[in-house]
């Protein structure tokens, strides 16, 4: 029978639990719980504090609280709160009972719940030691060749299907892992052989336009410097990686089916800061062929109209040693860089209205040479 409390309280039934929350106060207490606390506080709650000491009683025998640890463990799993079952595990291996039986077992069951967490390395290394206690373990070997799998051990993870079938060869598990991993490691071996193959044929791409190179006589500066210092002659001590185009395209020297050179040229045309990019310039190519393809309709940015193809001058930008030292290219000569300089993979020239005021300022203190 209720009680109503004075002041018009919430009734509470004999025996001092709160009809509204007789329930959650039931679950206070230890005999009626039906979950235990993460944590206890033995000043708040010491009644469970109690029952906590004497179920890990010190003077139980390591087996039997490695046992219960391994217990503990399992219900955490279970509730798949899989951080809290490896802290109960590891404390029940800390027992270090004389069974290895029992030790297998925990260190199985810690190798699942690392592995549903994602640590495959730290499950691997439990899968092992549990073969070290037990060797005929099946779990450990199962999980130890799961754990392979997923690292992409695939020739481990055969192996130690074989050696689990050897013990039992109907087991469901070993015969999809040892299926699953022997046909990704046959893709493996494939990818491997395909790259050897592109890597070769890359090698030898790059020392045939190593050879072309050097066979021009082509000056090479790999990164430019403040110095602007010359690469040596002698190309076979380049790196064959250091050729490459800085350009926005990506595009970088090659040598086509008729083995002749192919570059990424950039014009600048400093007094109106506006540029153009040709990713493949033909080495027989003349720079008037070009400059008749760009300004076959004058830009829009030539407001006095006069980039016309006849009317301009090309200049080679690549300094020399001095850094004072500038050639003009005769548009109607064939692209030979011979006596250029080529930074970075890019040859880079300016192009200029002939006699202009702006291009005899810009010359007025460089050293001009007609290439």
């Amino acid at each position: 029978m209720a009680e109503v409390g004075a002041g018009g309280a919430a009734p509470r039934y004999r025996g001092g639990l709160n009809e509204s929350t007789w329930e959650q106060e039931l679950e206070t207490i230890p005999m009626f719980m039906t979950r235990c606390p993460a944590e206890i506080d033995a000043a708040r709650q010491p009644e469970l504090a109690c029952l906590q000491s004497l179920l890990f009683d010190e003077e139980r025998s390591p087996e039997e609280l490695a046992r219960l640890y391994k217990n503990e463990g399992n219900e955490y799993f279970k509730e798949k709160d899989y951080g809290k079952a490896v802290l109960s595990y590891t404390e029940g291996l800390k027992k270090k009972c004389q069974d290895p039986e029992l030790g297998a077992v925990l260190l199985t069951n810690r190798a699942a719940a690392q592995a549903r967490l994602g640590n495959y390395r730290s499950a691997l290394n439990d899968a092992i030691q549990a073969r070290r206690l037990k060797p005929s373990h099946l779990k450990a070997i199962v999980r130890g060749a799961l754990c392979h799998l997923e690292l992409k051990n695939f020739s481990e993870a055969v192996e130690w299907c074989e050696e689990g079938l050897q013990i039992d060869p109907k087991e469901k598990k070993l015969l999809e892992v040892r299926a699953k991993a022997s046909k990704l490691k046959r893709i493996e071996e494939r990818d491997v052989r395909k790259a050897k193959v592109m890597e070769r044929k890359e090698q030898s791409r790059k020392e045939s336009l190593l050879a072309a190179i050097k066979e021009r006589n082509i000056k090479v500066v790999l990164e430019p410097s403040n110095e602007e210092e010359e690469v040596s002659d002698a190309l076979a001590e380049m790196s064959l990686d250091g050729f490459h185009s800085d350009n926005a395209l990506g595009a970088k020297v090659h040598l086509d089916a008729d083995g002749s050179l192919n570059w990424p040229v950039l014009f600048l045309y400093p007094e109106h800061e506006q540029t153009d990019f040709i990713a493949a310039f033909h080495e027989n190519t003349r720079f008037i062929d070009h400059l008749m393809v760009m300004f076959a309709e004058l830009p829009p940015w030539d407001l006095e109209r006069k980039y016309l193809p006849s009317n301009l001058e090309v200049s080679n930008s690549t300094f020399n040693f001095s850094c004072d030292f500038w050639g003009k290219i005769n548009q109607m000569t064939p692209f030979n860089l011979c006596r250029y300089f080529v930074k970075a993979g890019t040859p880079t020239v300016l192009a200029f209205v002939k006699r202009s005021p702006f291009s005899k300022k810009y010359f007025s203190s460089k050293k001009v040479h007609r290439l």
